[in-house]
């Protein structure tokens, strides 16, 4: 058996010329490497963002605990769940995760709710962690926005097993003018918890991705509250006349409540 070479107090590890670069972002960069190969740290952190990353798909969303923080702010809510009979027929079958399960879309017929101008859907997509983190600040936080477009909000449906087309359904079923999925996006080994936010106007079944607009990455990590609740506000308010889609071209960022709500996000970061 070799003897352990000995302790020189001489790191092995070759550094990435990159490294002040890693300081500003999450992403994968000036890993660093060790002869040919990766640092153990570096394989100990890709090991934990997979094992985060699978978690994020098969954890199931804790519906209670989110209807009842939806009562904190007063929100009504139904749940609903999609044709798709188990996680893994979720996974196998995108298709199914598109529709409702048909006692849901009953309940919906039968629920009562009058019409309204937006309808929030909350599915678990492919990550219930980044639902249940940031579902409702999102929420929270767009809510006085379309108040004061004088918006009326239906209740908020929450649905498992979720695509993004099954708001579509929802929004038909309950004669909401625009609704707005939101739902957890396919986590990558960085972000396991990043929330997608799609707007479609005149939803109904087979309503095409160009018919809609996305805001991705919604997390203090990525696009935060203040501002995707701004841009969402600004998408409904311009959609609501023209519809939307691949005509509806996001202006937000134009706007003087925008570079104000940047500053002031940046002066609270200091």
């Amino acid at each position: 058996m070799n003897a352990p070479l000995p302790y020189t107090g001489i790191s092995p590890i070759t550094e990435d010329s990159w490294q002040d670069l890693a300081s500003h972002t999450v992403a994968r960069i000036a890993l660093g490497r060790v002869g040919a190969s990766l640092p153990t740290r570096e394989t100990l952190r890709f090991a934990l963002a997979h094992a985060q990353a699978r978690d994020a798909v098969h954890t199931p969303l804790d519906l209670s605990a989110l209807s009842a923080s939806l009562q904190d702010l007063q929100l009504p809510s139904l749940q609903v769940r999609s044709a798709a009979p188990s996680r893994a027929a979720y996974l196998q079958r995108p298709d199914q995760g598109r529709r409702l399960h048909p006692d849901s879309r009953a309940s919906l017929l039968a629920a009562g709710v009058e019409p309204c101008d937006v309808l929030f859907v909350v599915g678990d997509g492919l990550s219930a962690r980044a639902v249940a983190s940031h579902a409702l600040p999102l929420i929270a936080a767009t809510l006085p926005l379309l108040h004061e477009q004088g918006l009326r909000v239906g209740p908020v449906v929450l649905a498992t097993e979720a695509r993004v087309a099954l708001a579509d359904e929802v929004g038909e079923c309950l004669q909401a003018a625009m609704v707005v999925m939101l739902i957890g996006e396919r986590p990558g080994l960085s972000s396991p918890d990043s929330l997608g936010v799609y707007l479609t106007s005149a939803p109904q079944v087979g309503r095409m991705d160009s018919q809609r607009n996305c805001i991705s990455n919604v997390r203090p990590q990525g696009l935060p509250y203040p501002l995707a609740a701004y841009k969402l506000a600004w998408l409904i308010r311009a959609g609501r006349s023209g519809g939307t889609g691949v005509a509806l071209k996001d202006g937000s960022a134009a706007e003087q409540g925008w570079l104000d709500l940047q500053t002031r996000l940046a002066h609270d970061a200091i």
